[in-house]
């Protein structure tokens, strides 16, 4: 394997670690408990999940030269479990956009590949990500939210991934 191949490996299975300890959150809960906004935050587990798949969509569209917001849709609405959604619809979309990721990441011809980020007041004018900064990113962001619907579950059930 080369040194490519083995930090692609490397980067795809960190985020598939933290991707399943986003949804061992939404193990055996229901549609209304994925809804439920159990701390002060307006977060739900659903609607992370929901949020985090449409913002990696984002982040590799972006990687691989597309639409960076066209792929990702409405972020705002993604924090969001709407009425007639379902938990397990929202995984499978997940899940799909998982193998998705992982079938870009593995076509890169270069992660050193950079491209400029997005003219928005939150990215610094000028600057630009390579691919491996963007999966990076990525895992950072499924990390963090996984945290949070962690802190989420708990306060539903007493859930907790670890510990």
């Amino acid at each position: 394997m080369s040194e490519l191949d083995t930090e692609r490996a490397d980067l795809l299975a960190a985020l598939d670690r933290h991707r399943g300890f986003l949804l061992f959150t939404a193990l055996r809960l229901t549609d209304d408990q994925a809804r439920l906004t159990s701390t002060v935050s307006e977060l739900h587990i659903g609607g992370i999940i929901k949020h985090v798949a449409a913002t990696e969509r984002g982040w590799i569209a972006f990687m691989t030269g597309g639409d960076m917001a066209e792929a990702a849709g409405d972020w705002w609405q993604g924090h969001h479990m709407g009425p007639d959604e379902t938990l397990e619809a929202i995984i499978d979309d997940y899940q799909q956009c998982a193998a998705e990721t992982e079938a870009a990441v593995r076509a890169l011809p270069d992660l050193n590949e950079a491209r400029p980020l997005p003219d928005e007041p939150w990215f610094e004018p000028g600057t630009t990500w390579t691919a491996r900064r963007v999966l990076l990113h990525i895992l950072a962001e499924t990390a963090q939210h996984a945290g949070h619907a962690d802190i989420i579950r708990e306060a539903i059930d007493g859930q907790k991934t670890m510990g």
